[in-house]
């Protein structure tokens, strides 16, 4: 049968519904649609009151979220001391139960792999920013039932899936472009922190270093505004009081240049504890997938074993803090009230605060604040590694302020250097931390000021930030939101060129139409062809046109060495089967790294993954142009 010269469609026509469609039907208003031109915003004027509308909704979303957690954990503080035996056994049991059914029952039909805030990552990355709603209503009643009983976890992580939900469901809608989906799942994200930690400005940090990695004004606008809306809504609810409100005797001589050594040494303490706890919680969760049990009970496991952690301390603990009648012990739940009393100058005072805990030495106290420590960083481990639901942030700030009490106490009675209190130094490990285990320290800096309200020691907070991802980074190249990104692929790297290439997809690239040929054809007809239509590039298919593989032009040039053999010759003599091939849902970063893998000009773009149909060729040069004009359309 004779060959026929076939093309995959290949007009380079945007997809229905992408940016250049616009986010909706409609026209601003004159003066609106001018501003928000100018703002670069283009057609899509309809982010700005987009923001505004998930702002409100964040605002009553994060206080339904945690206003039932906080009225839990207020109950610990009047149960029965006899009860409270039982409870701190059976409760985070229970709860992990609890999440584990919820888990099981509330399904996504899409849902992203990854822990907590991954999921989003993943999300933003490769699926064109689509979170499911019932993702974010699934983390919800899971988180809850987790943080609620006990399990050592945080609120961040389950808000903004929340919130990521919440506004890529609304940038579905609106039909928008994929670009703008991801900026109104950063609004949701943004607006959930804000509210729930009363930090719009850490808010906004937190999406746009984490999750965008973009600061142009068009995505920086509408994340500024949900996150203030929110967090003023909440704050008119809540009040204006910051989480962890530092007293006036903390700020007091907060930090001279002597003290330099004290917070690099502090930097250093926590940038290479960071990946340990990271490694920690990844080797638990292999460890959780390797089990021969019901996924359903993986939680239910976790829980009974932090509740064995909590009866144990309450065993051992001679008196004071962590006793029944106080409530569960502090290193279960999200630990804010033993960070608060790490705050407190007072805490580390023999002769006052610590002597009522038991720990009437030096060394009682830094016994103490080392249990805690390291019993914190098991009970997170544990309790996110067996399936609960739950951030990581909490029991950073907890594990930093721990860490930095310590290393305060510690050169307190060294007196190597000139020492501020070991409470300045426990706000300070706060930031360290998050920002070791984060990679973020931009991020850590923000939220911790914003948490405490304590300008005076931000030199040493953004000094101890850096330098503890700095080593952290050394230590491991991933934080604890990359690692499952990276095992499966995804590289998280510098801010605005992977966003433009994560955000390019292969169907949204102009591909050229294929010529095909058939395996027994001479050599010949590859000449005949390329002489009539100007190409280089061959696809080889079967009889029933699927693909079978690739004749470059250098396969044809090195036949034309032997010119007088290419009557002899057959195509499937010089066809390549090894060479990578690309689907429409790949990414433009993607398909630079399969380019890299090979020499060749152009590769194949298949109809879908697992078919043979072939839609088009996608040539280097086209890739660069695209990329090229995507870099002129984020300017």
């Amino acid at each position: 049968m004779a060959p026929q010269d076939r093309s995959a469609p290949s007009d380079g026509s945007p997809p229905p519904g992408g940016d250049s469609a616009g986010a909706g039907p409609g026209r601003s208003p004159g003066g609106l649609r001018r501003l928000a031109a100018r703002l670069g915003f283009g057609r899509d004027w309809e982010l700005i009151p987009a923001a505004v509308l998930i702002g409100l909704a964040m605002s009553g979303v994060t206080l339904a979220f945690i206003l039932p957690i906080h009225w839990v954990e207020e109950r610990f503080h009047h149960v029965d001391a006899v009860a409270m035996w039982w409870l701190v056994v059976l409760l985070p049991a229970g709860g992990g139960l609890a999440a584990g059914l919820v888990t099981r029952l509330v399904r996504s039909p899409s849902e992203a792999p990854g822990v907590s805030v991954d999921k989003v990552i993943w999300s933003i990355h490769r699926r064109r920013s689509e979170v499911p709603l019932v993702t974010g209503v699934r983390k919800w009643l899971a988180a809850t039932a987790t943080i609620g009983s006990g399990g050592s976890a945080g609120a961040e992580g389950p808000i903004v899936i929340i919130g990521s939900a919440i506004g890529s469901s609304i940038g579905r809608r609106m039909r928008a472009g994929s670009n703008s989906t991801a900026t109104l799942l950063g609004c949701g994200a943004a607006a959930g922190i804000a509210s729930v930690f009363n930090a719009p400005i850490a808010g906004v940090f937190f999406t746009m270093e984490i999750l965008l990695r973009d600061f142009s004004l068009r995505t920086f606008t509408p994340i500024v505004i949900a996150a203030v809306i929110s967090a003023a809504v909440t704050q008119g609810v809540l009040g204006t009081d910051a989480i962890f409100e530092s007293g006036a005797d903390l700020v007091v001589n907060a930090f001279t240049w002597q003290e330099i050594p004290n917070y690099l040494m502090l930097g250093l303490l926590c940038g290479s504890m960071a990946p340990a706890v990271t490694r920690t919680l990844f080797g638990v969760i292999d460890g959780a997938g390797r089990l021969r049990m019901p996924a359903i009970l993986k939680p239910a496991l976790g829980g009974l074993l932090v509740g064995l952690l909590g009866l144990g301390w309450l065993l051992l603990r001679p008196s004071g803090h962590g006793t029944p009648a106080e409530g569960l012990p502090g290193f279960m739940g999200n630990g804010y009230p033993v960070v608060r009393d790490l705050l407190t100058p007072g805490f580390y005072q023999l002769e006052g605060a610590a002597a009522d805990r038991g720990s009437d030495t030096i060394a009682g106290l830094l016994i103490l604040l080392v249990l805690l420590a390291v019993l914190k960083a098991l009970a997170t481990c544990i309790t996110i590694g067996s399936g609960g639901s739950g951030g990581v942030f909490a029991p950073a700030l907890f594990l930093g302020a721990a860490v930095g009490g310590v290393f305060g106490t510690i050169v307190n009675g060294i007196a190597l250097f000139p020492a501020a209190s070991p409470a300045h130094y426990a706000l300070v490990g706060m930031a360290a931390m998050v920002a070791a285990m984060m990679h973020a320290p931009l991020t850590a800096m923000l939220m911790v000021y914003e948490i405490t309200r304590t300008y005076e020691v931000i030199l040493p907070l953004m000094l101890a930030a850096v330098f503890a991802t700095i080593v952290s980074r050394l230590w491991s190249p991933d934080s604890v939101y990359t690692v499952t990104l990276r095992r499966l692929g995804l590289r998280i790297g510098s801010m605005s060129d992977l966003t433009i290439m994560r955000r390019v997809r292969v169907d949204e690239m102009p591909l050229a139409a294929p010529v095909f040929v058939h395996p027994e054809e001479s050599a010949d007809r590859l000449l005949e062809l390329s002489e009539r239509l100007s190409v280089s590039d061959f696809v080889v298919t079967d009889p029933e046109d699927r693909y079978l593989g690739l004749v470059t032009q250098d396969d044809l040039k090195e036949a034309l060495v032997y010119r007088e053999a290419i009557p002899l010759l057959q195509v499937h003599e010089l066809m390549r089967d090894d060479l990578p091939v690309l689907h429409p849902e790949d990414t433009l970063d993607v398909a630079i790294d399969k380019f890299s893998r090979t020499e060749v000009g152009a590769l194949v773009v298949l109809q879908e993954p697992g078919s043979r149909v072939v839609r088009g060729l996608l040539s280097r040069a086209r890739l660069m142009a695209s990329y090229h004009d995507a870099l002129e359309g984020d300017a």
